[in-house]
């Protein structure tokens, strides 16, 4: 079997996983399946909406399903599919070892965080949130344990000090997709010698929360910046303030970090449009 003829499952649900498969695409390595997320309401109008991995697949003719949960049943029907490999990325759901250990080569995944640090479901946000300056990928031979499994390749990337986790991500996901095309000749030849991760190095992150979010811009400004940049797009950040005797929501739309100062440039009051934060507290 060549890297070209490779028959693979791939698994995943957010835009991180179907930009993920654009680049495999543009690599040559096209999935023979799709595994996604079902449909869920989302919007104020709460619209069933499919994922962008289910919507990926439908741009680009791939089969695609959208289980409820993995179970026995959705286990065999797998089994029909002749694949080699299963290709795991922001999935979403916890795979069962016996899926995990179906296809012959395995099931491998991008972990956008240098294993065992940062396993979990929130890696970029946590480096953000901890200030570091350095990041990278894992590619993981999975087992059932969170993150634990055997490293295939760690590629590294430096942080800047004003990288937001859009930023972040894109970067991570550009470098992350082609280190596993450039490893994957390799792994159909079991030609990489696993590294065995260091449990006594392992942390873990939780998923993120919208209330998370929440700030003390009276605070510590470089934590402040932090977060800023870590709940970048979702959840965002934002603070509480009285108007009157209300206690209003401030969404926090723009800010910056110059000379060691977290500095509110816009913000979005709850119920009323963005104003720079000068008006707003002009207006307050």
């Amino acid at each position: 079997m060549s890297a070209n003829n490779l028959k693979f499952i791939f698994f995943g649900t957010p835009d991180v996983a179907s930009k993920t498969l654009g680049i495999l695409k543009d690599r040559g390595y096209i999935p023979e399946l799709l595994i996604t997320s079902p449909d869920s309401p989302s919007g104020r109008g709460l619209v069933m909406t499919e994922t962008p991995v289910a919507i990926w697949a439908k741009e680009n003719n791939i089969k695609c399903l959208k289980p409820e949960k993995i179970d026995e049943e959705f286990i065999s029907k797998l089994s029909t599919f002749n694949f080699q490999l299963s290709v795991v990325v922001a999935y979403g759901k916890i795979l069962p070892e016996a899926l995990i250990k179906t296809p012959r080569l395995g099931t491998i995944n991008i972990h956008y965080s240098l294993l065992p640090k940062y396993r979990g479901a929130s890696p970029l946000e946590a480096t953000l949130l901890n200030g570091d300056e350095e990041t990278g990928i894992s590619i993981q031979q999975m087992e059932y344990k969170l993150d634990s499994g055997p490293i295939l390749k760690e590629e590294k990337l430096e942080v800047g000090i004003n990288d937001t986790k859009e930023e972040l991500r894109d970067r991570l996901i550009d470098l992350g997709a082609n280190s596993l095309c450039d490893i994957l000749p390799l792994i159909i030849k079991k030609g990489i010698v696993p590294k065995i991760q260091d449990e006594s190095m392992a942390t873990f992150c939780k998923k993120i929360k919208k209330e998370y979010g929440e700030i003390d811009i009276s605070g510590n400004a470089i934590e402040n910046w932090n977060k800023y940049r870590a709940y970048h797009g979702w959840p965002g950040t934002f603070f509480f303030t009285k108007k009157g005797e209300r206690l209003m929501r401030i969404k926090i739309a723009e800010a910056k970090y110059e000379n060691n100062s977290f500095i509110i440039k816009r913000v979005i009051p709850e119920g009323k449009k963005e104003m720079s934060y000068e008006e707003f507290l002009r207006w307050n």
